[in-house]
Parts: C-alpha cells; structure tokens; sequence
C-alpha cells in the first residue's frame, strides 16, 4: 500500500479520476487526506529532530573550527581553556541586553534563556561536559574532516571532561551523564 501523498495522489490519478472532483467523503478522499496528515506529521517530527541536533552540531563545530587553527595535539589545559570560552561565548550578548533594558524593567524573554543556558551549561562542565576526543591522534583527524553532517557525528569518539580535569569516555548522542 502507498504511503506518501505523491504516490496515493500518482495512484488515483491512474484510475482516471480528476483528483480535484472527488467527493468530499470518498475512499480516495479519504486515503489523500490520511497520506496528507502522515507526511505532515514525518515533517514536523523531522523538524524538530533537526532542532534538537543543532545544539549538539554547534558543539561539534565549535571545536571543529578550534582543532583547525590548532596545529598539533591539545593538551588538557587548552582544552580547559576552550571550554571556558564556549561557555563565555553569550557573555557579550547578555551584557547588551542587560544595559538596553531600563531600571526598573523586566528581563527579556532573550535574556532568561541565555542566562538558562549559561547555567545548564556550568551545570555540565562541573559534572562533565561532553564533547569530541580531541586528546587522541585519529578523532582529531575525523574532527578536522568532518563535513558538518549529523551523519558522521557517529564516527568519532567523545568524553566528558569536567572542570576538575577528570576525564571520562562518552557516547553519541550524549544520553544524560555517560
């Protein structure tokens, strides 16, 4: 049985029927308004897969472009030190919108998320913030390579490194503290 609304709508047409002139309540109706639904819904849940990843592909990409202006191997305190500057990265934006707002006033919706994700984010690398290999030789390869696909973020390896410089292996996706 045909599933999506191109294949049903290319499948009543074969029969020789008007896909415009059908009745209201008909079988063909009926199945074009059921492949409608399905492939609304695949693509609202495709989108909002897509917006889930784009945290953990900015991530990626952050310290992909780091690995790229690093000549050699990092060591574990410069490591450190780009963690600390991913997680500075809004500093600047949270300072703009702190001076913009009027004594007095609330704090913008822009503002209580950032400060959200600054926290949850401080929250992480106390406990271990997860992030690409980049202590090993051959991940640092594939990060430098990687094309920004969602796809090739299953090749690498990852770890946790928390602030106090302990450093455990992690998975991909990252599920919660592994």
């Amino acid at each position: 049985m045909t599933k999506s609304l191109s294949k049903v709508q290319k499948k009543i047409s074969k029969k020789g029927v008007n896909i415009t002139s059908l009745h209201e309540n008909s079988r063909n109706s009926q199945r074009l308004r059921r492949a409608s639904a399905r492939d609304d819904k695949l693509a609202r849940v495709s989108a909002a897969r897509a917006k889930v990843n784009q945290v953990h592909l900015r991530r990626v990409a952050y310290f992909q472009a780091a690995a790229k202006a690093a000549s050699g191997l990092s060591d574990l305190g410069h490591i450190q030190q780009l963690i600390q500057r991913y997680l500075e990265r809004d500093d600047e934006e949270l300072a703009k919108l702190e001076d913009e707002r009027r004594p007095g006033r609330p704090r913008s919706t822009r503002e209580d998320l950032l400060k959200q994700r600054m926290a949850m984010d401080e929250r992480e690398y106390d406990g271990g913030f997860w992030m690409p290999d980049m202590l090993d030789v051959t991940n640092l390869k594939i990060l430098r390579e990687w094309n920004g696909e969602w796809t090739q973020l299953g090749t690498m390896k990852y770890v946790r490194i928390a602030r106090s410089g302990t450093v455990h292996d992690s998975s991909f996706p990252p599920k919660g503290q592994s």
